[in-house]
């Protein structure tokens, strides 16, 4: 087995877990979404809390998805199509995913990264 192969086994490796963690954290967020409606749908403000859970676990669900795929690509890109223009694809896709997880961080804690130190010194 040669460098080359070792690398594509490790490629595939992180994108099966990249795509494992999406769909099988999906499904368990679902799950504990499902039970905490139904536990607190009674309450005024029970179904509003279930929701804001679900859509704070998916969008870590996905965050951890999408860095597994990350690792997935930049691995590629480095060792098996090593040329300008999969460096630069390469570059473009982290610009597009980085963008995407800073937006899933706001939609998770409803702040930028950078103003959570500031909102923790005023709390």
């Amino acid at each position: 087995m040669d460098w080359k192969q070792i690398f594509e086994l490790a490629i595939n490796g992180f994108e099966f877990a990249g795509v494992a963690v999406l769909v099988i954290g999906t499904i368990i967020v679902g799950v504990i979404y499902g039970r905490a409606w139904f536990l607190e749908r009674s309450t005024p403000l029970g179904e509003r809390f279930a929701y804001t859970a679900l859509r704070q676990n998916l969008g870590r669900t996905i965050l951890l998805g999408l860095e597994l795929l990350v690792i997935a690509d930049i691995i590629n890109s480095i060792t098996i199509e090593a040329s300008l223009q999969s460096v630069a694809a390469l570059g473009l896709l982290v610009l597009i995913r980085t963008f995407l997880s800073w937006s899933l961080e706001v939609e998770i804690d409803g702040q930028w990264p950078w103003q959570r130190a500031s909102a923790r010194n005023r709390g």
